[in-house]
């Protein structure tokens, strides 16, 4: 617990200078290095690491797309299409003439699930660029990730009778998922009134509340899919980088669900033309 505890607090220290200059090149480069050590991660829990004609692309573009996506004025979604044809070519080619010994499921799960470690990560700069209000928004990533993960975690060791989903997650209860949605709904409300108080912003407090219900899902759905994957390998922890919590990948396995999840709702509130902060 000791170890835990220390880790998480050095894990804090660098995040929050990181939170200060989000502004600056300070966010995109700490996203791209994330990124790369979260495909690495991945990459080594499915075996494939080594396939450097395919994982070699991957961290290029896991490290060059946050600061395009901030910096060039260019078309980022037809960029990533082009990208992702070119790399699905490169595949296919490789399981063709591997002889076998590389698998057509092997390379689509690779696939896959890089393609949404990458979009997810660099979701958090969307986010942050979003509008005038990015720069308090995307605080609601992490905010709405960790309100969860805590109080869910809380919630399901004082009031847990009922498992969740046992043969994914053996610990999680249904009374703890509840309570991660309604201390998350709770926190997105706080943060919607010190907005007002303080940030002279006009938060939406009730689409705020309604978002905070999909984001508290979705984060428990983030966490649940990468224990899948996990155990679908056999593995513990997807790696070894922040001492008695596993890697980067086990601690944000739901901010990569809930910065989707809140990249969604900022495109559909500026199809309303809704407000959120």
């Amino acid at each position: 617990m000791l170890k835990r505890i220390i880790t998480s607090i050095v894990a804090i220290c660098v995040l929050v200078p990181v939170l200060i200059f989000s502004g600056t090149v300070v966010l995109p480069f700490a996203v791209a290095c994330a990124t790369v050590i979260c495909i690495y991660e991945m990459l080594k829990c499915m075996g494939t690491y080594k396939k450097y004609a395919l994982s070699i692309p991957l961290y290029l573009v896991a490290f060059v797309l946050p600061f395009l996506l901030r910096y060039v004025d260019i078309n980022i979604a037809a960029v990533c299409f082009i990208a992702a044809v070119v790399y699905l070519v490169i595949m296919f080619a490789a399981i063709i003439w591997s002889h076998g010994s590389f698998k057509f499921a092997d390379g689509m799960a690779m696939f896959t699930v890089s393609a949404y470690i990458i979009t997810a990560m660099n979701a958090i700069v969307y986010v942050r660029d979003f509008g005038d209000y990015g720069k308090y928004l995307y605080l609601l990533i992490f905010i709405g990730a960790w309100i969860t993960d805590t109080f869910a975690y809380f919630t399901g060791v004082f009031f847990g009778k009922h498992k969740l989903i046992e043969d994914v997650s053996p610990k999680k209860t249904i009374e703890g998922s509840i309570g991660g949605i309604l201390f998350c709904v709770i926190s997105f409300a706080v943060f919607g009134i010190v907005m007002d108080a303080f940030f002279d912003r006009s938060a939406n407090i009730l689409f705020l509340a309604v978002s905070a219900v999909a984001v508290s899902i979705v984060s428990q759905i983030g966490d649940l899919i990468m224990s899948v994957i996990k155990r679908h390998y056999g593995i513990k922890d997807y790696g070894k980088i922040f001492p008695g919590h596993g890697g980067m990948l086990d601690r944000f396995d739901s901010i990569l669900a809930v910065s989707l999840c809140l990249m969604a709702i900022c495109m559909l509130a500026g199809l309303l033309n809704v407000q959120l902060l």
